[in-house]
């Protein structure tokens, strides 16, 4: 079944929380249509959707409630659809602002540059069972701000559920990244996003993963750089030896040579780094 969700003042909230009540009930397996306001909670360029709170962060859509989802489960995220809207800004530190038009699967920079479009949503997540409200800044180990490039339709990421009914919400498109998103934006735009979602109990994680047409990825987040590798290389080396029945020795020995450390963001308060294990990697 497909849901459509309205984008209403309603159905957007900037902060997590356990709290919320859900504004859409759904079974594993349905699917939802929503649209995304930016970063900067605007619709059309320049202009505030609604007000907001002091502390809101990313405008997000939801939450949402998955029927039967328990904590300790896994949640399920298909990525169907992520269609861009026709302008983006890219913010610097300066600040200083870059305005791009979008279409056609290019973007056309102010600076006169062009580049090609890969549309993802910065944050796919969940509340963390913990009380009162929580940032929506620093990605966690059930999802949030990831702004990993590589989650583009047709990507499956996968979330260790934190909290009975799953409570999951999306948004903060961008038309385009790099690995890092050194300036601390992308091109922030609005997109038409389509999820399905799903549930597996026979799939135990501590942290995300993902996989796109061609890879497997695992994450992982921390302040200290090199404590985001670790997370991101054990999750690797578990799956490394879940979907090729390996010894964790030869698992280890195998990443080595076939697995790719990337660091996915340096800006959102916690660093992030990606694992990425190619299907051609090892055949």
């Amino acid at each position: 079944m497909i849901h459509e969700l309205p984008l209403e003042r309603r159905t957007v909230h900037g902060r997590w929380s356990r709290d919320l009540a859900p504004v859409l009930a759904i079974d594993p397996g349905d699917s939802v249509r929503f649209a995304t306001l930016s970063i900067f909670w605007w619709h059309e360029r320049g202009e505030p959707f609604a007000e907001r709170a002091p502390d809101d962060g990313h405008a997000l859509i939801g939450p949402i409630e998955v029927r039967g989802a328990r904590a300790g489960a896994t949640l399920s995220v298909r990525i169907d659809e992520v269609d861009p809207g026709p302008w983006g800004v890219t913010l610097t530190r300066e600040p200083h602002t870059i305005d791009w038009e979008l279409g056609d699967g290019f973007g056309r920079a102010s600076t006169g540059h062009m580049a090609t479009l890969a549309p993802f949503l910065g944050v796919i997540g969940m509340p963390p069972d913990e009380p009162g409200t929580h940032s929506t800044e620093p990605p966690r180990a059930s999802g949030g701000n990831i702004d990993c490039k590589e989650l583009v339709a047709g990507t499956t990421l996968y979330l260790p559920i934190p909290v009975d009914g799953a409570l999951l919400s999306a948004g903060d498109a961008h038309a385009l990244q790099g690995d890092g998103e050194v300036s601390g934006t992308a091109i922030e735009t609005t997109a038409h996003v389509q999820l399905t979602v799903d549930v597996r109990d026979d799939l135990e994680l501590d942290w995300p993963i993902a996989r796109t047409g061609d890879a497997w990825l695992t994450f992982g987040f921390d302040r200290d750089l090199d404590h985001a590798v670790e997370i991101a290389l054990a999750g690797m080396l578990q799956l490394l030896q879940r979907e090729h029945r390996l010894s964790p020795e030869d698992a280890l020995g195998l990443a080595s040579v076939a697995v790719d450390l990337r660091v996915t963001q340096v800006v959102n308060d916690v660093k992030g780094v990606h694992a990425v294990l190619r299907d051609d990697a090892l055949v």
